[in-house]
C-alpha cells in the first residue's frame, strides 16, 4: 500500500491504518528502537508506542515521507525509554555509545536559548550531513540516526570496524570544525 493511502487511513481514522503501517514500516521501527535499546521486549513497545504517537498526530500532521515520521517517533520513544532506564540504573544498547561519541560536537540544550541554539544547531547539523559524500552520509547516519552498531556498519559495507571508527572519528572532527567555523560551539 503506498504511503498517501495509509495515511488517508489515518485520517479517516481506519482501524486498518495500523495494521498496513505495521505492514510496511513495522520492521524499520523495531531496528531503530531495538539498537538504541538492545532489548527485544522493549522495542516492540516502542514499535506500539510508535502507532499510537502516529494515529495521535494525523489529525495535526500529514507527513510526506511517512518512514521518516514515523523513524522519527519511533527514535524519540526510543530514546525517552533508555532515559527512563538510565535513571532507574539500568541501560544497554548503542545509544549510550553513540551519544557519547557525539557529546564532543554537540552542546547540551537547557533553557530557552539553548533550545533556540538547538534549533540551529540541528539545521547546521543536516546542512553537514547532506554534504558529505554518500558513504560517508550513510555511515554517519547509520551510527547516529539508526544507532546501528559499528560491526554491522562494516559488515554492510564489506569493511573492517577500524576503518568505519577511523570513517566516524574523522567525520565527527569535521562535524566540530564546521559547528566551530558557523559560531555554534
Amino acid at each position: 500500500m503506498e504511503d498517501r493511502d495509509i495515511v488517508e487511513l489515518y485520517w479517516q481514522r481506519s482501524e486498518r491504518a495500523i495494521a498496513e503501517t505495521a505492514e510496511k514500516y513495522g520492521r524499520y521501527c523495531y531496528a531503530i528502537a531495538y539498537n538504541a535499546l538492545d532489548s527485544a521486549e522493549d522495542a516492540r513497545e516502542c514499535v506500539n508506542d510508535t502507532w499510537l504517537a502516529a494515529r495521535n498526530a494525523m489529525p495535526d500532521a500529514r507527513p510526506k515521507a511517512l518512514g521518516a515520521f514515523l523513524g522519527r517517533i519511533t527514535r524519540r520513544t526510543a530514546i525517552d525509554r533508555w532515559r527512563a532506564r538510565a535513571a532507574a540504573r539500568r541501560g544497554g544498547g548503542e545509544l549510550p555509545l553513540a551519544l557519547e561519541e557525539l557529546a564532543e560536537c554537540v552542546p547540551a540544550a537547557e533553557n530557552v536559548e539553548g533550545r533556540l541554539a538547538a534549533a540551529e544547531l540541528s539545521r547546521a547539523v543536516d546542512d553537514f550531513v547532506r554534504a558529505l559524500p554518500a558513504t560517508e552520509r550513510a555511515v554517519f547516519l547509520s551510527r547516529y540516526w539508526y544507532m546501528d552498531p559499528v560491526k554491522d556498519i562494516a559488515a554492510r559495507l564489506g569493511s573492517t570496524q577500524s576503518r568505519v571508527k577511523s570513517m566516524l572519528a574523522r567525520t565527527r572532527a569535521r562535524l566540530r570544525t564546521y559547528l566551530e567555523r558557523e559560531g555554534l560551539l
